[in-house]
């Protein structure tokens, strides 16, 4: 600063000094009053019919209890989750056999060696929905009914839904035990599905 008045009164010297000191109040940190911003989002949710199955058995093996020719039987229990549209939704649990039983020379489901030969089932303690009515006898080229859903029908929770979660339904196989059947160790393959609408 001594450098630059090199020349003048100290009424300019005064003049100087004056505006360095304004110029360093202008980059001094101004302090404002808080200020508070908000904003809002909208957050949206399509909710679905949906069901699922789960919890199966490896396997289920027929057995007929010692009893000589009488039928080979045994329960399944399926676990099952389900919604469906307020309304007009509907849905069910449905079975077909996907393969016939293997080897050839003892039950069959397509092709049976005695045409009164079946295996068929029963339906009981439908948690959710209406479980099937009668014997329903497995096929081979189509699905037969397990479990029937109508509108507004959801697993767990109580009121409006069931009080179960998940839902069950226990399946009662008989197979017919032909004496034409090779003895032999059999296997067939079933494929439940679920649906909801």
């Amino acid at each position: 600063m001594q450098n630059f008045l090199t020349s003048g009164d100290g009424k300019t010297r005064k003049i100087v000094l004056l505006f360095v000191a304004g110029a360093a109040l202008l980059v001094a940190p101004v302090r404002l009053p808080a200020a508070t911003l908000s904003t809002t989002q909208t957050l949206q949710a399509d909710i679905y019919p949906e069901g699922g199955l789960f919890s199966f058995p490896n396997s289920v093996t027929l057995a007929n209890g010692g009893n000589t020719f009488g039928n080979y039987s045994n329960t399944l229990s399926i676990q099952y989750r389900e919604r469906t549209t307020q309304t007009s939704g509907s849905g069910n649990i449905t079975v077909q056999a996907t393969a016939d039983f293997t080897p050839a020379g003892g039950p069959s489901i397509a092709s049976p060696p005695t045409s009164s030969d079946s295996l068929g089932y029963t339906c009981s303690g439908a948690t959710l929905g209406t479980g099937c009515s009668g014997t329903q006898k497995v096929s081979r080229t189509t699905s037969t009914n397990v479990v029937t859903f109508s509108a507004s029908e959801c697993t767990g929770g109580g009121n409006p839904c069931s009080s179960y979660s998940p839902n069950t339904v226990t399946l009662s196989f008989t197979l017919t035990n032909d004496p034409k059947y090779d003895t032999g160790s059999y296997s067939a393959t079933l494929t439940f599905t679920i649906s909801a609408s």
